[in-house]
């Protein structure tokens, strides 16, 4: 007598969510480990917390001085969301620094014994310095109330500039995980990492007007995704934002533009961040 055999319509299924249920925990693993490293050393945070007050302080009083905006308007209402735009670039630095670190440490190949996701140690590190940038977001913004900058949008625009801040924070992660990924030391990943985003957040309208930049800047300047950011921010905030009468499409259609620069960068880092672990950690 032949058997037959039946099969189960909900295995597949199960199997699947079971398996998505495995990788979130892998991830949130991934995280807790990053926390935990920060709460052991926390000068680590020096980036998010030490240097935001000491650069809106500075930039807002010293340069602040000398800045006459073209269409008038307080200096620390339109600086603020300058200074969020460059502490958050600026300090993405950390991600390429602790991606190496962990690559040359020896500590990746522990984790490859393990019956884990192997992605999940490139998004468990951008997840955790995330959490970081709204630690970020939270010192600029307290010392910045402390200097008279107010945010005048309403309530549901001032969290979608910081929403569309946390996006673009998130998607310059994995550009600087793909740094840490080909760098051959935490060193190397430094510097690299502040030659390529130090230029980027400078060479912006985050801190100065772009309007009287040198021709060539000026073009860089209204087309860096740091100026989206930053006038998406100044236009969500209700602050003065003198890009607006800048007849450039991400100047006429900040919000858009913004996010459109996020999508972007996590669309193409997110999968070459991923190709460059598995060939880094394949023997």
């Amino acid at each position: 007598m032949s058997t037959v055999l039946i099969p189960s319509v909900g295995a597949a299924p199960a199997k699947s969510h079971l398996r998505v249920r495995d990788r979130v925990a892998d991830v949130w693993a991934l995280t807790r480990r990053n926390l935990i490293h920060i709460s052991r050393e926390p000068m680590q945070l020096s980036d998010v917390t030490i240097q935001p007050v000491l650069f809106t302080l500075l930039f807002v009083y010293v340069l602040g001085a000398g800045v006459v905006l073209p269409h008038g308007g307080s200096y620390a209402n339109y600086a603020i969301a300058g200074l969020l735009a460059l502490n958050l670039t600026t300090s993405a630095i950390g991600t390429a620094v602790g991606m190496s670190d962990d690559l040359n440490s020896g500590v990746i190949d522990r984790f490859r014994t393990l019956p884990m996701w192997r992605p999940a140690v490139l998004v468990g590190r951008s997840l955790a310095d995330l959490m970081t940038a709204a630690v970020c977001i939270a010192f600029v913004c307290v010392t910045g109330l402390v200097v008279g900058w107010r945010p005048e949008g309403g309530v549901l625009s001032t969290l979608g500039a910081f929403g569309v801040f946390l996006l673009f924070s998130y998607a310059v992660s994995w550009g600087c995980v793909c740094l840490g990924a080909i760098s051959e030391s935490a060193e190397s990943a430094q510097g690299i990492g502040l030659v390529i985003l130090f230029p980027l957040a400078i060479v912006s309208n985050a801190l100065v007007p772009t309007q009287r930049m040198p021709a060539v800047l000026r073009v860089v300047a209204n087309w860096n995704p740091v100026s989206a950011v930053t006038s998406a921010a100044r236009h969500l905030f209700g602050n003065p934002n003198p890009s607006a009468t800048v007849h450039v499409w991400p100047m006429e259609h900040p919000v858009l533009a913004s996010l459109l620069w996020s999508v972007a960068l996590l669309a193409v880092f997110a999968p070459l961040a991923t190709r460059l672990y598995r060939r880094r950690t394949t023997d």
